[in-house]
C-alpha cells in the first residue's frame, strides 16, 4: 500500500493554506511533519500559527515539529533541518510551499517587495532544497515537491506582475535543474500547481475577496495530488510540472464536487495556466 506512515516530511509555510492541507493529508498515514513558517502569534488576516497547525496534525494522527521559520535567513534553515533531523532521525521529503505575492506592474512593485518575492520564492526554495539535500539522499524514496507553474513565456504572464512571474517561475527552473543534477541520487523534483484558484488568505485578500474564494476550490484538492505524487517511486518521477486535477484523474478520481468551496458555481482558473 502506498503510504507517508513514518516519513518525515519538511514544508514550508505549514501553518495554513496548501501547507497545512498536505501536512494534514501526510499526517493521517502517521507521517511526522516539520511545521516550518514564521506566524507564531495568531493574526486575524492570516489564521493559523505553526503551534496550531501542530495540534492540528497530532490530532490527524502526525507528529509535529513546530519551527519558527524565515526561510530567506540561512541560519534559521539550518537550524530547522538540524532539528528535525535530531528529532525524527532524518528527512524523505521537502515541500517548498511558502511564497509571496504581488500582482502588481512594474512601475507599481517597490523594491522591498521586489526583494521579498525573490528571497523568498527563488532564494528560499533553492536554500531550503541545498539544506535537506544530504538528508534527502538517504532516504529510501525521497522528493522535492515546489508548489509553482508550469513554465510558460508568454507575454501575458509578464505583462502584469513579471516581478512575481519571475520569482515564481524561479521555483521551477528549480524542477528543470535540480531534478537532472540530484536524478543519481534519486531525488525526485517535482512541481504541483492547481488548475483552480485555491481558497487561501492569500486569495481572499489579495486575489479578489469573498467572490474568488466562492469560485475557488479547497485545499484538500492539492493535498490529495500532493499525497499521490509523493508517494509514487521517486527515480521514475521526476522533473514534472503536475496539475492537481490531471493528477487525480490518472488517480481515478472522476467527481472533484467534493473540492469545490461552493458547489455548483463556476470555478475560476489559476494563473499561469492557458
Amino acid at each position: 500500500m502506498r503510504s507517508l506512515a513514518g516519513k518525515t516530511l519538511f514544508i514550508t509555510g505549514a501553518s495554513r493554506g496548501i501547507g497545512k492541507a498536505i501536512a494534514l493529508r501526510a499526517a493521517r498515514d502517521g507521517a511526522n511533519i516539520v511545521v516550518a513558517a514564521k506566524t507564531v502569534e495568531t493574526d486575524p488576516r492570516l489564521p493559523g500559527t505553526i503551534h496550531t497547525a501542530a495540534r492540528e496534525i497530532e490530532d490527524a494522527g502526525g507528529r509535529a515539529l513546530p519551527c519558527q521559520v524565515d526561510i530567506r535567513f540561512e541560519d534559521q534553515v539550518r537550524a530547522a533541518v538540524d532539528k528535525a533531523v535530531f528529532t525524527f532521525g532524518g528527512i524523505d521529503i521537502l515541500i517548498n510551499n511558502a511564497s509571496a505575492i504581488s500582482l502588481t506592474g512594474t512601475l507599481d512593485t517597490s523594491m522591498k517587495r521586489y526583494d521579498l518575492m525573490q528571497d523568498v520564492n527563488a532564494r528560499g526554495s533553492f536554500l531550503c532544497a541545498k539544506m535537506c539535500h544530504p538528508h534527502l539522499k538517504k532516504s529510501a524514496n525521497p522528493h522535492i515537491l515546489n508548489i509553482s507553474p508550469p513554465l510558460n513565456i508568454s507575454p501575458r504572464w509578464f505583462r502584469d506582475h513579471a516581478a512575481y512571474t519571475l520569482a515564481k517561475y524561479a521555483m521551477s527552473i528549480w524542477v528543470l535543474g535540480m531534478s537532472a543534477e540530484f536524478a543519481a541520487d534519486g531525488i525526485a523534483v517535482n512541481a504541483l500547481w492547481p488548475r483552480t484558484t485555491i481558497a487561501t488568505s492569500a486569495v481572499r485578500n489579495l486575489l479578489g475577496g469573498e467572490a474568488m474564494i466562492r469560485a475557488s476550490r479547497k485545499p484538500e484538492i492539492m493535498a490529495d495530488a500532493g499525497w499521490a505524487v509523493l508517494t509514487r517511486e521517486s527515480r521514475r518521477c521526476t522533473g514534472v510540472f503536475f496539475i492537481d486535477e490531471a493528477v487525480l484523474t490518472e488517480e481515478g478520481v472522476e467527481d472533484f464536487t467534493p473540492y469545490a468551496v461552493c458547489p455548483g458555481e463556476s470555478l475560476q482558473q489559476d494563473l499561469f495556466l492557458d
